[in-house]
């Protein structure tokens, strides 16, 4: 079992990571599990008919008691405001409280979801995240939760540290290839911010499916390092955490635009991190060409574009406004200086409306 420590202002916690070691991990925090007057795990429906007992039973073996579970909508769909307020009454109806315990089980939206449950019960109990799929690798570390709004995604939460994280690299086995390609979404972006080689290492996988087991943990294991020495120095997205958004931006305004649940989340940023490339290209050293290459590239490895086709730049800018990161009516993007050096910069309306129209130009010429 591999373990990388997270640090932040409010909590230091691992994330115990490898195959089949949830019954290991669980052990270390024994005493905890022990003092709770409740243990509820909040699953994602999907998830729990597929590896419900792979943590009901060790948690059972470990407690001696009783593990009540949850289940909500599966992926994005769970991240309501009615099902947040659903999981609240079920904690109530089962007498949980202050000392009660809940365990995420299942990818980034439950976790998100079961976060920001955890921050507001009763202001505030403990919490493990269990992450299922690729893309939790990086939604499970650095405590941020929250659900969507109409609006806009992630618009109602809060930062809330877990007590630990288990990442049991057995459970992403089960993975439908568009999750795969989700996950993988996000460990590129993490290449992209931090490092050059690894870009390159990435740019010569030509087939996810090809991807062993120990290459997987090797990726996401390095994606974890680099959210968490980013979240170590900026807990609550003040400054260098924000460079964990490159790609989001669009991305989010696509997921919103198209509705949630619609398009994964990883295949919106990887939309959205060929938008940022090719602003990148305009408006800062990022070597010319260097989108196109990547868009390439994206293309190969099974991602779509064609959703952009269905959105006028308008309905996108709208959403793009509301953006957390926006302020005063600018829109703020994390661009790449070069691979590796993420930086924020502001760009205009026309700016954006420019890239936008390029790029589905590009969407376009491929598809005939």
């Amino acid at each position: 079992m591999q373990n990388i420590t997270i640090e932040t202002i409010t909590k230091e916690y691992d994330v115990h990571m490898g195959s089949n070691i949830i019954q290991e991990a669980l052990s270390l925090y024994k005493e905890q599990l022990l003092s709770a007057d409740q243990i509820v795990i909040i699953a994602d429906r999907t998830v729990a008919n597929l590896h419900i007992n792979k943590l009901v039973t060790p948690l059972q073996t470990i407690t001696n008691g009783r593990i009540k579970v949850y289940e909500v909508p599966p992926g994005e769909s769970c991240k309501t405001i009615e099902t947040f307020y659903d999981c609240h009454s079920f904690l109530l109806n089962e007498n949980c409280s202050r000392k009660s315990v809940l365990f995420a089980f299942g990818g980034g939206a439950c976790g998100d979801l079961t976060g920001f449950v955890a921050s507001t019960f009763m202001r505030g109990i403990p919490f493990y995240q269990i992450p299922t799929t690729i893309l939790a690798h990086d939604s499970a570390v650095g405590g941020k939760t929250a659900i969507n709004h109409s609006q806009g995604k992630n618009m109602i939460g809060s930062f809330y540290q877990p007590e630990a994280v288990f990442y049991d690299i057995s459970l992403l086995s089960t993975l439908p290839e568009n999750e795969v390609r989700s996950g993988m979404a996000e460990v590129i972006k993490h290449a992209l911010i931090s490092n050059q080689q690894w870009v390159n290492e990435l740019f010569e996988v030509q087939d996810f499916s090809t991807l062993t087991t120990s290459n997987l943990q090797e990726y996401l294991c390095k994606g974890i390092v680099v959210k968490a020495e980013i979240v170590k120095g900026d807990e609550f997205e003040h400054g260098s955490r924000k460079f964990l958004n490159f790609g989001h931006t669009y991305g989010h305004a696509i997921e919103n635009t198209i509705g949630y649940g619609h398009i994964t989340h990883g295949e919106a940023v990887m939309i959205g991190m060929v938008y940022a490339l090719m602003l990148s290209e305009e408006l800062t050293e990022l070597e010319s060409g260097f989108a196109r290459k990547f868009f390439l590239h994206a293309l190969k490895l099974g991602y779509t574009f064609d959703a952009i086709l269905t959105k006028t730049y308008e309905e996108l800018f709208e959403v793009m406004i509301r953006d957390k990161k926006a302020s005063h009516g600018d829109l703020h993007f994390v661009l790449l200086n070069k691979v590796g050096d993420p930086i924020s910069k502001i760009i205009s309306k026309e700016q954006g409306h420019k890239m936008d129209k390029q790029l589905k130009n590009w969407v376009r010429e491929e598809s005939i």
